[in-house]
């Protein structure tokens, strides 16, 4: 099984992804969505996080065998960051998504020296505004992301294109036409649904107006 699929079967046995086409999902952004992606719930199961820090990590290492730095994102891309600097045997820091209001006000924790190569960790991807922010404070710290790498991307447009005008390539393990492959597989969604939970994935925030 090629590790985009297997990543995909061990988010579904976890139950780190939900599909509900006939009960859809709120996101924090108001949008009505059939697919609800956890990826916390991949760091209580062992076998499961080591396929997902050997996988990103092999990707980083096979496209950016120069970089020096891994990042994490604030929260949930901070344990898996971790995990792969641990497997590239790389220094790791994380990006808060605000500066700390007190202390020495920092957003970025740990060692960045300046003209670093860093690659971003996230845990998804659905527009890449949270990641991209993060990636901008490093930035700003006279770094260059050369790469965000993900566990898994939505394949929403707007993200593309928020990564495309911020000329960052996106590097994934698995990713939402993959998971709708294995589900169906697997029986987890009905041929039926597929249809309609494919037609979300081409605009979101039309889908169901």
């Amino acid at each position: 099984m090629t590790i985009d699929k297997q990543i995909a079967k061990h988010l579904l046995d976890i139950e780190a992804v939900f599909l509900k086409p006939t009960e859809p999902f709120t996101w924090a952004s108001g949008i009505k969505s059939p697919i609800y992606c956890d990826n916390r719930m991949t760091l209580g199961f062992p076998a499961v996080r080591r396929d997902i820090a050997k996988g990103l990590a092999a990707k980083i290492k096979a496209a950016f065998p120069d970089v020096d730095v891994i990042a994490g994102t604030a929260t949930a891309g901070i344990p898996h960051a971790a995990f792969i600097a641990e497997e590239l045997d790389l220094p790791m820091i994380y990006v808060r998504s605000e500066p700390k209001n007190h202390g020495k006000g920092k957003q970025i924790e740990g060692p960045l020296a300046p003209g670093k190569k860093v690659v971003m960790i996230e845990d998804l991807i659905s527009t890449a505004g949270s990641c991209l922010k993060a990636a901008r404070a490093v930035e700003e710290a006279g770094s260059e992301v050369v790469a965000i790498a993900a566990i898994f991307t939505y394949e929403l447009a707007v993200a593309g294109r928020n990564l495309s005008a911020a000329n960052i390539p996106l590097l994934t393990l698995t990713n939402y036409s993959t998971l709708l492959e294995v589900a169906a597989a697997e029986g987890v969604v009905q041929a039926e649904d597929l249809a309609t939970l494919r037609e979300w994935n081409k605009d979101p925030e039309k889908w169901l107006s």
